[in-house]
């Protein structure tokens, strides 16, 4: 069995698939149909859509708005990337030190 991969959607099509529901009035399942999307996805994506709207100086909740959540998943894999090459690094180092020695 293969499994299924997650679909990435850009920061951009997130936020206008929000705007259907916030300023367009389509409703979810008119929304869900023609975009070819879960409604879960697009609940997520229109709560996040309301809370960068509805922030004030004091955030009441934890949740990242869209733009923040894309930013965290690039610097996740960023982070990643860069603990993978310092190992790499360490390890060669290591083998040039116990050359030469």
């Amino acid at each position: 069995m293969s499994e299924r991969k997650k679909p990435h959607y850009s920061l951009e099509f997130k936020r206008d698939a929000a705007q259907l529901i916030l300023s367009k009035g389509y409703t979810y399942p008119e929304a869900t149909t023609s975009l070819g999307i879960s409604a879960s996805a697009l609940r997520k994506w229109v709560n996040a859509e309301k809370g960068q709207t509805l922030k004030t100086d004091k955030p009441v909740n934890s949740e990242l708005n869209l733009a923040e959540h894309d930013e965290l998943l690039r610097l996740r894999k960023e982070n990643a990337r860069l603990k993978m090459e310092r190992e790499i690094l360490k390890k060669a180092s290591a083998c040039v030190t116990q050359k030469h020695q």
